[in-house]
C-alpha cells in the first residue's frame, strides 16, 4: 500500500528534526542512556538554552521523551530503532565519500 501524503509529511518531519549536528550528537548520547540537560550541554558544547531548543525539536518529533526523578528531568531516547537508521546513513556517507569529494570540485 503506497504511503499517503500525510504519512510522508510526518516522516519528513521526523527526518528533518535530525538535520542538525548537535541533535545527532544528542541522539548518540542518549543511545547510551538517560541524561540531564546539563550533561547534554557539556557533551554538545553549547549553552543550555540552545541545547534545550534542540531537545524541544527532538521531543516534538517523538524521538525523545522525559522522565522526572525528584527535581531532575532526564531525557531519553524513545526510538531505539533510530540507531539502525543512523547506521544506514553512516554507510551511505562512507560509501559515497569519493562522490562527495568530487562534487566539491
Amino acid at each position: 500500500m503506497p504511503a499517503t501524503i500525510e504519512s510522508l509529511r510526518l516522516r519528513a518531519r521526523v527526518i528533518s528534526s535530525l538535520a542538525h549536528p548537535s541533535r545527532l550528537l544528542i541522539v548518540e548520547a542518549l543511545e547510551q542512556g538517560e541524561k540531564t540537560v546539563t550533561e547534554l550541554t557539556e557533551i554538545v558544547g553549547s549553552d543550555i538554552s540552545t541545547v534545550s531548543r534542540h531537545l524541544g525539536v527532538l521531543r516534538n518529533a517523538g524521538i525523545i521523551g522525559i522522565r522526572r526523578e525528584a527535581n531532575r528531568v532526564l531525557h531519553r531516547l524513545l526510538t531505539p530503532c533510530l540507531t539502525e537508521f543512523l547506521q544506514c546513513v553512516e554507510k551511505v556517507v562512507s560509501e559515497t565519500c569519493g562522490v562527495c569529494d568530487e562534487s566539491k570540485n
